[in-house]
C-alpha cells in the first residue's frame, strides 16, 4: 500500500497510507504534548485541555461538535499520554472532508473562561473517580514513584489541587507553547486519495503557528528499588505493581522486550498465567512493556486476596529469577512471535489501528514501518536477543508497591 509523506510551510507533517480496497478511512491528529511537558503549576493541563478542545471553537460550539461528528457517522475519540495528545476520527471514505473540518476545528479550542470553569469540576470528577478504583489508584501512585522527578512520574490528570489552581490563561500560554503545528504530525489510513488530504491540510492547518517547541528531556529513568506497602482498608483486595528498567522506544531491543512481555505476562498462556491466574490463585497478573521516549519500563502487576499476597510476591519472584538465570525455551519464543504477528495482522486489516500505529512510529522511530518491516522484526526476535536484553535489562530488584487492607509485608 502506498505511503505518502508532505511537510507543510509552517512544519506540520501529514502522513498518509492509502488502501483503495478498504471501506473506510481515519485521521488523527498526533500533538508531541503530555504530562511530561508540562512546566512546575501546570499538573493536568494536557489532558484538561484535550477536553476543552470538545467544548468548543470559534465556529462551533459543544453541542456543534458533537452534531458534526454525529451526521458523518464519525468514530471518534481522544486520548493524554505522559507524551502524546491524540484526536482521531473513522468515518465512511466519502465523509472525509468533513471530518477532517471538526477534527482540525477542535484543535484550535476557543477556551471559553465559562467552559473553562464548568470543566474544572468535570475534571475533578474523573479524578474522584479514579481514586475510588484501586487498580488505577495503585498504579499512578506506584508510576509517580518508580519515576520519581523523571518528567515521566508526572500524573496526568493532576490533582483536584492543581486543577482548582490551575487558569486560563495558564492553559492559554500551554496551548500557545504546545499546540504549534511543528509540534503536530497528521496520520491517516484507508480509501482515500492523496492529493485530497493534502488539499484539507493546507485549507484547515496551513495558517496555523508553526513555531518551534523546545526539546525534551530523553534521559532514562532512575533504577528505584525497594517495597512500600499502602493500607487502604475500604479495599478487599491487594493490589502489587512491580517497576523495574526497560528498553526505550527507539531501542533496538524494544521488540525483544515485547517478545519477553508477551513470555511472561500475556493474559493467556503466559508463565504468569499458568503459576497464578490458572490455579485461581490471583484475580489478574500482567506483564507488560511500556515504552517512552528516553525510557522505559517493565511492570508487572496481579491482584489476589490479601492472604495471598507475600506467597504471590515468591512466586513472582521465582519466574523472574528463572527467566533472568536460564532465559526462555524456543517453544516459548515461537508461541511468542506467532502470537505478536497475529495481533499484528489482525491490527493491521483495521483502518483505525493502522493510522495509529503509522502516527506512532513516525514520532517514536522518525519512520514509515509497514506489515512486513513489524513481522520481520518481530520474527528476528532469538534466544541472543532475549539474553542481550536481559543482560541490560535484568529482571531484579524491581520496585514494589502494594496497596489494599494490607500494613505489612
Amino acid at each position: 500500500m502506498p505511503f505518502h509523506h508532505l511537510t507543510l510551510a509552517n512544519g506540520l507533517q501529514v502522513l498518509a497510507e492509502t488502501n483503495p480496497g478498504a471501506l473506510s478511512v481515519a485521521v488523527g491528529f498526533f500533538v508531541r504534548t503530555g504530562s511530561r511537558d508540562e512546566q512546575a503549576g501546570e499538573s493536568g493541563v494536557s489532558h484538561f485541555l484535550e477536553h476543552m478542545a470538545f467544548k468548543g471553537t470559534k465556529r462551533r460550539d459543544a453541542l456543534q461538535v458533537n452534531r458534526d461528528f454525529d451526521r458523518i457517522g464519525a468514530d471518534n475519540n481522544a486520548y493524554t499520554s505522559e507524551e502524546l495528545t491524540v484526536y482521531h476520527a473513522t468515518v465512511l471514505p466519502e465523509y472525509l472532508p468533513q471530518v477532517f473540518d471538526v477534527l482540525a476545528d477542535i484543535l484550535r479550542p476557543a477556551l471559553r473562561d465559562a467552559d473553562f470553569q464548568t470543566e474544572k469540576n468535570v475534571i475533578k470528577d474523573e479524578i474522584a473517580r479514579y481514586e475510588v478504583r484501586p487498580e488505577w489508584l495503585v498504579y499512578d501512585i506506584s508510576r509517580q514513584r518508580y519515576f520519581g522527578d523523571h518528567p515521566l512520574g508526572r500524573s496526568i490528570l493532576g490533582t483536584r489541587e492543581s486543577i482548582d489552581a490551575l487558569t486560563r490563561q495558564q492553559m492559554l500560554d500551554y496551548f500557545q507553547r504546545r499546540y504549534t503545528s511543528s509540534n503536530i504530525v497528521v496520520s491517516a489510513a484507508g480509501n482515500f486519495e492523496w492529493n485530497d488530504l493534502v488539499a484539507l491540510a493546507e485549507k484547515h492547518c496551513g495558517a496555523w503557528n508553526g513555531s518551534n517547541v523546545p526539546a525534551r528531556d530523553l534521559c532514562e529513568s532512575p533504577c528505584r528499588s525497594g517495597l512500600e506497602v499502602i493500607a487502604r482498608d475500604k479495599f478487599k483486595q491487594e493490589y502489587v505493581m512491580m517497576w523495574g528498567p526497560a528498553p526505550a522506544a527507539n531501542s533496538p531491543l524494544r521488540y525483544a522486550a515485547e517478545v519477553l512481555d508477551s513470555i511472561i505476562g500475556d493474559y493467556t498462556g503466559s508463565r504468569l498465567y499458568w503459576e497464578l491466574v490458572d490455579p485461581g490463585l490471583v484475580e489478574s497478573a500482567d506483564f507488560s512493556y511500556l515504552d517512552a521516549e528516553g525510557a522505559g519500563a517493565f511492570l508487572l502487576s496481579f491482584t489476589c486476596s490479601p492472604e495471598n499476597t507475600a506467597s504471590n510476591l515468591e512466586i513472582v519472584a521465582q519466574v523472574l529469577r528463572q527467566v533472568q538465570t536460564e532465559g526462555v525455551t524456543e517453544e516459548e519464543l515461537r508461541t511468542a512471535k506467532t502470537r505478536l504477528a497475529s495481533r499484528e495482522v489482525r491490527g493491521h486489516e483495521r483502518t483505525p489501528r493502522r493510522m495509529l500505529s503509522i502516527g506512532d512510529d513516525w514520532i517514536y522511530l522518525h519512520q514509515y514501518r509497514t506489515l512486513d518491516d513489524e513481522l520481520a522484526a518481530i520474527d528476528a526476535v532469538d534466544a541472543a536477543a532475549i539474553h542481550q536484553l536481559l543482560e541490560k535489562y535484568p529482571l531484579r530488584d524491581f520496585m514494589t508497591i502494594a496497596l489494599g487492607p494490607l500494613s505489612s509485608l
